[in-house]
């Protein structure tokens, strides 16, 4: 009171008449009966109208945080006891709510005065009859005000469904959503400690420079700011004018989906089921192929010539496809039964080799130094494509033997990835194109 009296007084000359005025309604009990008049036009709230709109005029409510359920969620449940709690109304009368807020070992007047405190109505005034009666003014900031909730058509309404039938009118409860503006001043000072502050100050600078710092860097990426009440913040609330407006809002976008440039074969028993013909090159270079056979060229050298030459093209592909997976996926990959139980064992040898030299793959290692899996490669390679041509084309299995022959010796593509392997597997260089185990199993009748 002495601090707000001296501040008017300074704005006067010192013959002003108003000055004894001025002092006369600055005495103790004069001030207080004045504010327990005028706190009606204020109101302490905790969830406020006037951020949805300024101009709405409804609801607003002052509930203790201490109150709340808690939630897993975050809410105004968190701030507990130490929460700043907010009021509007007419901003002539803040000064009040000032008054409310002094604290004295913790706790303010405001609480203390909510609590009945006897110390707390003692300072008020000495009659307590009237300490009473300015008691019940100064906390009915805190209630309601009369006429029950409204809400307002400036004011934000939605429909929420508390049923199962969302065709049901009768299972839907209108909720007029309120700001949360204690929370939000919560949010805004510990965004600023974290922005602004000298702890976060120092660890930016570590971070910048590399240095190690045993601090924590906080950060907040996408942080937006929304300015309350323009150029006056008072007229929406008293903590937004002491925010100057600034309310901050943390980033809410879904995360950017980058999909990967490498297509994996998650859950699929082959990569020449989707994988292979999922690549763009692959498919134009089908359609160029069965293009060309399908104008029965002539048998001479550039035919062949041209047929090699496209034929090239998907087993540089199909090379490619397996250096990129081997690129990207660290080596033991092929062992994460939820996505790749389903691949067929030889694929895993090929597409994922260097899981021979990972601890506890003697098996692996064993069936992969075995070389027999190559030539299984191959005859899906060949049965692939003849799957691709066959129904416009008169290819069958003979056609699809030769083009197992072409993958095993292209001597540019899968030998050389292989002879790498070999190298660092420490294997024979020698590639084999005879026929699989399976294969001769098969041509015997099943016989040993």
């Amino acid at each position: 009171m002495q601090e707000r009296l001296q501040a008017k007084l300074d704005k006067l000359k010192p013959d002003d008449p108003q000055r004894d005025e001025v002092i006369a309604s600055f005495a103790r009990a004069t001030w207080l009966e004045d504010a327990a008049r005028r706190v009606q036009q204020i109101q302490a709230v905790t969830h406020s109208l006037k951020p949805i709109h300024p101009d709405a005029r409804g609801t607003n409510l002052y509930v203790d945080p201490a109150q709340l359920p808690m939630l897993a969620e975050l809410g105004s449940h968190a701030l507990g006891a130490g929460f700043a709690g907010d009021v509007v109304g007419n901003a002539a009368a803040l000064d009040v709510y000032k008054l409310l807020k002094l604290q004295v070992e913790g706790r303010s007047l405001l609480s203390a005065l909510l609590a009945g405190d006897v110390d707390a109505l003692q300072a008020l005034h000495d009659d307590p009859e009237q300490a009473q009666v300015w008691r019940q003014a100064f906390i009915g900031l805190t209630q309601p005000r009369a006429g029950g909730p409204s809400s307002h058509g400036r004011a934000k309404q939605l429909y929420w469904l508390t049923g199962d039938d969302a065709c049901d009118d009768a299972q839907y409860e209108l909720l007029a959503p309120l700001y949360a503006t204690s929370l939000a001043h919560a949010v805004y000072g510990e965004i600023q400690e974290h922005r602004f502050g000298e702890a976060n100050k120092a660890a930016r600078i570590a971070r910048r420079d590399r240095k190690p710092h045993d601090g924590v860097f906080h950060d907040y990426p996408g942080l937006a700011v929304q300015k309350m009440g323009g150029t006056k913040p008072q007229n929406i609330s008293q903590l937004n004018s002491e925010r100057g407006g600034v309310n901050y809002l943390l980033s809410s976008l879904p995360p950017t989906w980058t999909p990967s440039a490498v297509r994996l074969p998650v859950q699929a028993k082959s990569v020449f089921d989707r994988l292979l013909i999922a690549r763009p090159e692959v498919r134009s270079t089908l359609r160029e192929l069965r293009r060309f056979l399908l104008t029965d060229p002539a048998p001479n050298l550039a035919t062949r010539e041209r047929r090699e030459s496209l034929i090239d093209a998907l087993i540089d592909e199909l090379v490619s496809l397996a250096g990129e997976l081997q690129q990207v996926l660290a080596p033991g990959w092929s062992r994460d039964e939820e996505r790749f139980t389903r691949l067929d064992d030889n694929e895993k040898l090929w597409l994922d080799p260097l899981r021979a030299e990972l601890p506890g793959e003697a098996d692996f290692a064993r069936r992969w130094l075995w070389m027999d899996w190559p030539a299984e490669i191959g005859r899906r390679f060949g049965q692939w494509l003849k799957e691709q041509l066959k129904g416009q084309l008169p290819v069958g299995d003979v056609e699809a033997r030769e083009w197992k022959k072409e993958l095993l010796t292209d001597e540019d593509g899968f030998k050389q990835q292989l002879r790498a392997l070999r190298d660092r597997l420490d294997a024979p260089h020698y590639i084999p194109i005879r026929k699989t185990h399976a294969e001769l199993m098969a041509a015997k009748g099943g016989q040993p």
